[in-house]
């Protein structure tokens, strides 16, 4: 019978990631026993394929596992013998899903107020993104692109609330997820898309605005959970 057992539907992964170090704890994992694969964890959890994966990224930042690229998850030879949280952040699908919500009606927005001058400055952002010498840099220049966008709107609660969801996404859980799904080699894609998101704005075209806003957080949601993956947990 599988030590794993299902977690509730509203649970995210810093409960998966405490099922996980309670078992090594109580030794039914031992130090460096591999974890089953996981898909296969998934399925014993009942939860997604990311938040297994966010899961053991937590576990991996409070050095209870061990992850190698085509070697697996395995428990680490000396796990730390008390972990108290797994507070690694947010979770990166919880983050894009919930700016799929809000970014793409503060971009029609922006589509209607919008100055010349917000025009040039969003311009510039994306050239100064395509100069970034690393995926930090990067990083930096795409959260001001987004919250120029907000501030287009002369909101000041939705510059807030962009600014307040960027800020989440510079933690180390969506750091590591992110590196590890490959989300810094995919800066062309993300050019393309603040390319298409800038000409919307520029036409006055709300709903062109919308939609490619739309499409590029979808691209980054697709980077991130995986393909053909659920943005949410199941059942």
């Amino acid at each position: 019978m599988s030590p794993f057992q299902a977690v509730d539907q509203d649970r995210l992964y810093e409960r998966v990631a405490r099922q996980v170090a309670d078992l090594v704890a109580r030794g039914d994992l031992k130090p460096g026993e591999r974890l089953p694969a996981e898909r296969e964890l998934a399925r014993m959890l009942g939860v997604s394929r990311p938040t297994v994966r966010e899961a053991m990224i937590a576990l991996e930042i409070a050095g209870l596992v061990e992850i190698r690229t085509g070697s697996g998850i395995t428990v680490s030879e000396a796990p730390p013998s008390r972990v108290v949280a797994f507070d690694a952040g947010p979770s990166p699908h919880e983050l894009i899903a919930a700016r799929l919500l809000i970014e793409p009606e503060i971009a029609g927005l922006a589509a209607a107020a919008a100055t010349p001058a917000d025009i040039a400055g969003l311009r510039a952002l994306i050239e100064a993104l395509d100069a970034s010498p690393d995926h930090r840099a990067s990083q930096t220049v795409d959260r001001a692109f987004h919250v120029a966008i907000a501030r287009a709107c002369g909101n000041s609660v939705l510059i807030a609330i962009v600014e307040g969801l960027w800020d989440r996404m510079f933690s180390p859980l969506f750091e590591l997820v992110s590196t590890r799904t490959g989300l810094p080699e995919n800066r062309r894609m993300t050019l393309a898309d603040h390319r298409a998101i800038v000409a919307a704005l520029a036409a006055r075209d709300g709903a062109a605005a919308r939609a490619a806003m739309a499409a590029h957080l979808t691209h980054v949601q697709t980077i991130i959970v995986g393909p053909n993956e659920p943005s949410e947990e199941v059942a």
